[in-house]
Order: C-alpha cells, then sequence, then structure tokens
C-alpha cells in the first residue's frame, strides 16, 4: 500500500554531496517521466503519496535545478519542470531498483512537460541545459551511466511529426553522445502508453530502433489518469522497475562473484 511521507525537505536538503564513485543517470523527456502521479489536475496539486518503492534512501541524490546534489525525493522535477504540478514519476523506482547493484545512484532530473522532440535538437534550450546539467554531474567524480527517455506524447498529433520521429530520435542519441563524450552511452526509452492519432506511429519507430546500446521498455497497458494520458502513481512505480530491470539486465557491470573458501 502507498504511504504518505512527512520529509522535512529542509532536513532533506542538509547533506554531504554523494560520493565521487556516484552512479549518475539522466532523466529527460516530457511530463510522464518529469511525473505526474497522484497530481489532483483540478486542484493543480500533488497528493503528496509516496509509495514504499519511490522513498528516499540515503545513496540516492539528485541535481537540483541550482546544480546542487540533494538527498533524492518526490517529486523529482519539481524545479525542473516548473510550470506544472509534478507528483511522482518513474525515477526513485528505478533508482530504489538499481541501488544495491550500483552503488551510489545520483538522478539528473532533466524533463519538461508538454515539449515535443524538436525542442530537444542540438542547439534548443532543453537540450543545451541537459548537456550542461549533464557535465556538472560529473565534476566531483563519477559516471554517467544512461539516459532514461520517455518522451513523445506530443509527437503524435500530426503525421509529418510522427513520420519525422525515428529520424529525431536518432539524432539526438548520435547528439547527445557526441557532446557528452560518450560514444557508447546508454539510452533506455520508453514506448507511449499514451496519445493521440499517430501514436502508432511514433510506438513503431520507439520500438523499432536498432541503434546500438538503445533499448526499449513498453509502457502500453500500464495505467493511465481519468486524462487517459498521464500515468498513475502506481504504473510510475511499475515503469521505473521496467527501467530497473532494463538497465540491470543490458548495461550493468557484472556482478563480481565471491571467492571460494
Amino acid at each position: 500500500m502507498a504511504a504518505t511521507t512527512d520529509l522535512d525537505p529542509i532536513q532533506t536538503n542538509a547533506t554531504p554531496n554523494p560520493p565521487p564513485n556516484k552512479q549518475i543517470f539522466i532523466l529527460s523527456g516530457q511530463s510522464n517521466m518529469a511525473g505526474r502521479g497522484g497530481v489532483l489536475k483540478k486542484l493543480h496539486r500533488w497528493d503528496g503519496v509516496v509509495p514504499p518503492e519511490a522513498q528516499p534512501h540515503p545513496s540516492i541524490f539528485r541535481l537540483s535545478a541550482k546544480l546542487h546534489w540533494e538527498v533524492a525525493h518526490e517529486p523529482l522535477h519539481a524545479d525542473i519542470d516548473t510550470k506544472k504540478t509534478c507528483g511522482v514519476g518513474p525515477g526513485m523506482a528505478f533508482a530504489n531498483g538499481v541501488r544495491e547493484r550500483v552503488g551510489t545512484v545520483a538522478l539528473v532530473p532533466c524533463a519538461v512537460g508538454g515539449t515535443a522532440i524538436k525542442e530537444w535538437a542540438r542547439g534548443e534550450k532543453l537540450y543545451e541545459d541537459m548537456v550542461k546539467r549533464a557535465r556538472h554531474s560529473v565534476k566531483d567524480g563519477g559516471e554517467i551511466r544512461a539516459i532514461l527517455w520517455f518522451q513523445g506524447e506530443s509527437d503524435t498529433s500530426t503525421e509529418h511529426d510522427a513520420d519525422a520521429y525515428q529520424g529525431n530520435m536518432e539524432a539526438f542519441v548520435a547528439n547527445v553522445r557526441r557532446d557528452l563524450a560518450l560514444p557508447s552511452l546508454p539510452i533506455i526509452q520508453v514506448a507511449l502508453a499514451s496519445g493521440v492519432k499517430y501514436i502508432e506511429k511514433v510506438r513503431e519507430a520507439q520500438l523499432g530502433m536498432r541503434v546500438e546500446n538503445v533499448v526499449c521498455v513498453d509502457a502500453k497497458g500500464l495505467e493511465l489518469q481519468e486524462d487517459n494520458l498521464h500515468l498513475t502513481t502506481q504504473a510510475q512505480v511499475i515503469l521505473g522497475q521496467m527501467l530497473a530491470d532494463a538497465y540491470l539486465t543490458h548495461f550493468a557491470p557484472p556482478l563480481k562473484s565471491k571467492p571460494s573458501t
């Protein structure tokens, strides 16, 4: 059952920086990555319910909008996606799903609701802000392990945008790898759970990408809120666990075997 968190934000922020061997994950895309789980749309506020799988942990950090590290807690994107009310996204469930395997997890929230993929092209503000934040995240050590990408709902309205999606996504992958000097950087993208007229064209592009170290998890069938667009809190938890499984299966360093006695 979900439990309401009573975290004191002042207490949460007054923490040391993560260790230099932190494992960094970039969270990017639009509203379902930023998180709308538990957002009461008519009241424009979040219900404050944080499931056990998304609870804070001393080994999970986030990079704030002001480029300061702090212990991560929901809503992860509150100071990033500032024009909308943020709630639970997949990031904390993902982090809790990988931390026992990878150690200290450092999340870099970058997602902004209502954004089309052309707004994530090199030279555009969202893209450049993401790259800036990613570069800053490694200033004091650590490795960028993957980008978690959930975007595309805004590209399902017209056939032109849907047809262009695969080429735009492939360009995004190539550009971000080049700009971060990480030619094999893993990208875990989410195939859409919701959209409008041309959703299947965008999903086909997402599921059909054949680019090295790009894998896709499918959100189709996860529970949606009444708006038929945003994932519920519990659906976000499931998605975070799917992303964690994908990372551990495809990209995590192998477990070190214990020496036999």
